[in-house]
């Protein structure tokens, strides 16, 4: 499907309905009644519009909490009745689709692990065939892949879902760093470049990992001019069955919500465009700290192995292996030889510093 067909046949209507960007918040998983209903009051209805819990809750492995189950949609439904708040949670399959219909849930989202699989993502879709009027938000994958992504929206629109959204909540990394999952703003710049009709909906939540870096991440996010936040929240955080440290209280989301509301001011376009090369230049900067870190790490790895084994520190063979690869890379790459070389002689010689300490 070209990308412009997608673009142009998304429904918007949904959210611009909205006279402040959309909140979306709520406990990662209903626990009991109690407990939903407690957080849903504590929300404040004129920042937040969709109570979010999750009922079914995939975990890598077994034996771990995976969700109240199907109790959890009629405290939902409850939610919706009480409050006047729409409704949300996530699906993985057909039969949770059919189950979170009858209890008439307003909106959908397919988790992250989901889009990764075309195969679970075309169940869903087809089993939503005939259900225009349901908002379904598309999580990203895993792993940064944009055409996967975009590929789990064709599938919806396919099936005359036109009511369609986009959560980012970060990418799995595999180094050592602050975030539970890297934001990668750079990708998600050029996805909205691709999609600019798509809303897209920031989860700091996910993105952190923790309670302390939500507002810095959503500030981020209010910069890129996103659609709005998915914030979990909770009654009682430090007792949640799952992912307690990044869920904050109701009273907290809502002095975060009125922070951000009064920061979200509009800049010129050139300083808008400066801001943002600077944020992602700030990402590739903190991930270079955290390879430095994990580099160091298993420099000191083997300066126990050397002195175990009794073999020199300084090897000039491997050092002149190095450096003749990793220039050639560079080379290719549009990196100055100057610049290689004065980087790679100040890491040798902090691991050789390392290294000389044991």
């Amino acid at each position: 499907m070209e990308k412009d067909i997608l673009n142009n046949s998304i429904d918007r209507s949904w959210i611009e309905k909205f006279d402040k960007p959309l909140t979306i918040s709520g406990p990662c998983s209903a626990e009991s009644e109690q407990q939903i209903m407690e957080t849903a009051r504590k929300l404040d209805p004129s920042y937040v519009q969709v109570f979010r819990a999750g009922i079914w809750k995939p975990r890598t492995k077994p034996n771990n909490f995976e969700g109240i189950g199907v109790q959890g949609l009629k405290w939902l439904k409850n939610v919706k009745r009480r409050t006047g708040l729409m409704v949300a949670t996530e699906i993985a399959n057909a039969e949770h689709v059919k189950l979170a219909l009858s209890f008439d849930i307003d909106v959908l989202w397919i988790g992250a692990r989901s889009t990764a699989s075309p195969f679970t993502v075309q169940e869903i879709a087809d089993s939503l065939e005939g259900k225009e009027d349901k908002i379904i938000l598309v999580k990203n994958p895993i792993h940064p892949d944009i055409e996967l992504w975009i590929g789990a929206l064709e599938r919806f629109l396919g099936k005359g879902i036109r009511k369609l959204g986009v959560i980012h909540r970060g990418f799995y990394t595999y180094k050592t760093s602050k975030y539970r999952n890297q934001p990668n703003w750079n990708l998600l710049f050029n996805f909205r470049n691709l999609l600019p009709r798509i809303p897209v909906i920031c989860d700091p939540s996910h993105i952190c990992g923790n309670k302390e870096g939500i507002l810095d991440i959503a500030k981020t996010a209010y910069h890129f001019k996103y659609d709005g936040l998915m914030i979990e929240s909770h009654c009682d955080p430090d007792h949640a069955w799952s992912d307690a440290q990044q869920q904050i209280t109701p009273e907290k989301l809502l002095e975060m919500l009125k922070q951000l509301t009064g920061s979200n001011t509009c800049h010129e376009k050139n300083q808008n465009n400066l801001d943002s090369l600077r944020i992602f230049i700030d990402e590739i900067d903190e991930n270079l700290i955290a390879l430095l870190a994990e580099r160091m790490k298993i420099s000191k790895k083997l300066g126990t192995f050397k002195k175990a084994a009794d073999i020199t520190i300084f090897q000039p063979n491997r050092w002149d292996s190095i450096m003749k690869k990793y220039l050639k890379l560079g080379k290719s790459l549009g990196i100055s030889e100057e610049l290689l070389e004065g980087v790679f002689k100040l890491l040798h010689q902090e691991s050789m510093n390392i290294q000389n300490r044991i």
